[in-house]
Order: structure tokens, then sequence, then C-alpha cells
């Protein structure tokens, strides 16, 4: 990035923060605050230990400086500004998770798509902290970032002072790492009693219990995504056209372990297709496989494919560090991506759904701008699809900066490049 372009963004970002809302945190005097400036590109080195005792103080900052990144602690220490961490004297720390397109596995490389994958990731998380923890809206603030996902704070009283093994608890729970050593947990087995039919028999004249396979708290968290895993899988599987398709995975999965012979098959089929088994597993958490040969190992498989489905792939998609941090730099609300120049949004959680942050987290206008390009780049911005190619290109001032910014033009044009065709 040369002294011109650099000029340029700041001149850019210094007009934003002339007049931007920035979501300043709670307890400012309390924050250690840190930037990254344009002049230090492309070393992107960390001036940190600021501190700021009033919002004016702040904000005047922010304009004065137009950092190309902007963080602040998510701690809360009583000397922020000390030079060594050690002398900072912890007082505490928001719970922070961090979902970013970066550790997603399989990630779309098309942008749109990337960030539309991380929304829906960031829709699980929401439901294990508001479900699964009990935390309220109130005690959470949700942010895009800027740049390829979202930041969850949390900050209810009883998480303040939690360490970083505590926080590491609370991942492991969500990732579901230790249900997938030891699913145990949540398979338990009851002798169910019933005056006819399915949970009871008759042997020698007395009635005995069946002994059945029962999800421990089926009617919530992790019990309760299981069930609900089980019911639509078995669902799905009676709901194909081909019947030599039905529970393939099932019978490929396990033919090293048990036989899965066509009459275990039709005996699924019936369990998918009865209303009542199927709200048992919902309802009492109970599998009735009791009258299935090696109904055991079948429903350990579903349980594994659930926890599949719920937590390996979605588990490894936080950013774990930064929850196990107690010292953490988080982006600013209200600040500036320097590496897209887009807007890091404080969202509600309810509006999550709607937002679009190819839209609504671009602040720049349409003033055309001319910059000289170095290699073919596209990107979806408000609505339109933009492709430049290598040369001087005149595009809108918001593709300006987010080109820029991406490091793949430079700001005005240069000499023996091909202009705009």
């Amino acid at each position: 990035m040369d002294s011109r372009t650099i000029r340029y963004l700041k001149t850019r970002f210094q007009n934003y923060y002339k007049n931007a809302e920035i979501c300043l945190p709670d307890h400012l005097p309390n924050r250690e605050w840190a930037f990254i400036f344009y002049d230090d590109m492309p070393n992107k080195i960390m001036h940190r230990h600021r501190a700021f005792g009033s919002p004016g103080e702040a904000l005047d900052y922010l304009y004065g400086m137009a950092p190309a990144h902007v963080y602040n602690s998510t701690a809360y220490y009583e000397y922020p500004d000390a030079r060594k961490m050690n002398e900072k004297n912890w007082l505490g720390a928001e719970l922070i998770f961090d979902l970013d397109a970066d550790h997603l596995p399989n990630s779309p490389r098309n942008y749109a798509d990337m960030l539309e994958l991380v929304k829906k990731e960031t829709f699980k998380l929401m439901d294990f902290l508001l479900d699964d923890f009990g935390f309220s809206e109130q005690d959470i603030e949700l942010v895009f970032s800027g740049g390829r996902g979202y930041h969850f704070h949390v900050k209810h009283p009883k998480v303040i002072a939690l360490d970083s093994s505590s926080r590491r608890e609370i991942i492991n729970y969500i990732s579901g790492r230790d249900l997938r050593e030891k699913n145990e947990y949540l398979i338990t087995e009851e002798e169910i009693f019933g005056d006819f039919g399915t949970g009871s028999r008759i042997y020698k004249g007395k009635k005995q219990g069946v002994t059945m396979k029962v999800i421990n708290g089926h009617d919530c968290g992790w019990g309760k995504r299981i069930a609900e895993y089980i019911v639509d899988y078995l669902k799905k599987e009676v709901s194909k056209e081909n019947k030599k398709d039905m529970f393939e995975d099932l019978r490929e999965n396990l033919k090293d372990e048990i036989p899965i012979g066509q009459g275990t098959i039709n005996k699924l089929i019936t369990i998918g297709m009865d209303e009542n088994a199927l709200n048992s597993i919902l309802d009492r958490g109970q599998l009735d496989f009791g009258f299935l040969k090696n109904s055991g190992k079948i429903f350990e498989y579903l349980v594994k494919q659930s926890i599949q489905k719920y937590a390996v792939d979605f588990g490894a998609n936080i950013d774990e560090p930064v929850t196990a941090d107690i010292k953490r730099l988080i982006r600013v609300p209200g600040s500036l991506h320097g590496g897209s120049g887009m807007l890091v949004k404080k969202l509600a959680l309810s509006e999550l759904g709607q937002f679009d942050p190819l839209n609504d987290a671009v602040v720049f206008g349409e003033r055309p701008v001319k910059v000289t390009v170095s290699k073919p780049f596209s990107v979806q911005l408000k609505g339109k699809d933009l492709r430049v190619e290598e040369g001087i290109q005149e595009v809108p001032e918001y593709a300006a900066v987010h080109l820029i910014c991406r490091g793949v033009a430079e700001y005005g044009y240069r000499r023996n490049q091909p202009g705009p065709v």
C-alpha cells in the first residue's frame, strides 16, 4: 500500500469517525485499548496498553488518529494502561465466542456464501447460549466482526470471574467433546411397564417390564437435540421413494459390528412411520427398539450421528483460544475493519436473521473513484455483483475502499496501466 493510498484511506476513515456511533464498552476506564494504523502497514504492528478516562477522550482519539483496526480488552483492569500484563491487576472478563469463516470446514470461497454459512453457525451457538445456559438476550451482545464472522459477548455477572479452565469447560460442553468420548452419559436403560403391548410382557404368568434404551435429559440440552435428530433421521429415511436406499448408511457403518438384515430395516421403517413411537422419543426419550435385535448398537450409532451433526462440525468452528482467554482484545462495535472497510456492527439477537453484512455493514457512498487493480477480483456489495480486472477501474467509493483494504488495488491511477474497458 503506497503513501497516496494510505492518505486516501485515512481521510475516508477519519471522515467516518467524525460522526460515528461507537459502542463504547461498559466500565470504560477499566478497559485496555489497542490499535493498528495504516502507517504501519503491511507489518500490522499493534499499539496497545492505552486507556481512556471518558467517552469524549476515546472518540477524539479515533477521529484524530483514524486507525485501521480498533480493539478493546474483554477484561476489566485496575490499571489498564500498565505496560506489563501482570501489573494491570485483572478484575474480571466478559465471556467471548468468536465464530469465523476461517474455522469452518469446507468453507466456500465466495465471500457472500461464506458469510451465509457462518451466520447459520451463529444461530446454532445462540441456541446453546439461550437454551442450554439460560442466558437472557440482555446478557448477550452480538457483533458482526466486519470481516468473516460474528462475536458473542456474554456479560452475565456469573461469568465475569470465570478462569480459563472454567471457560474451557463451556467449550467442551458446546463442542460435545466429552459426549463423543463417553456417550453413555446420554443413554441409560430403564425397565418400562405397561398394561399391554410395548412396555410389558408376560413371563411364566407374571408381567415383567421391558428393558428399553432411554435418552437422559431428553427435554433439554444435548438430550433434546439427540431426540430430535433421531426423529428427523427416521422420518427422512422412511420418506425415501427407493426402499433399497433406506438406512443404507446405518447398514454400511455397522456392518463390521452387527449384521442388519431386511427384517431389521422393516422394523425401523415401522417405527419411522408410527407417530406414537416418534412422539415417545420426543416426549419421554424412549426409543422403542426393544423388539429389535442389537437395538443398543443401533441406538448408540444414532446418538453418535446426532453428536456429529451438532458438535463435531460445529464445535470446530468456534475459535476456542478466544473463549478461554481472559485477557483477550476484541474489535470495538461501531469501528471499521481495516481489512474490509466494513462496519463492526452491533446487532440485537432478533436482527441476525435479516442482517445482510454485504449491505448493512457497508458505510461508504456511491461517489465514483478511480483505482488501479493489481489482480482480478470479484465481490458482492450493496446488492451488486462487482468484478474488476487488472488495470485502472472506476468504481463506487464503497467498492474502492473494500478493494484497497483487501489488498488488490491502490488509490488513483498508475501510468502504463490499462484503463477501464
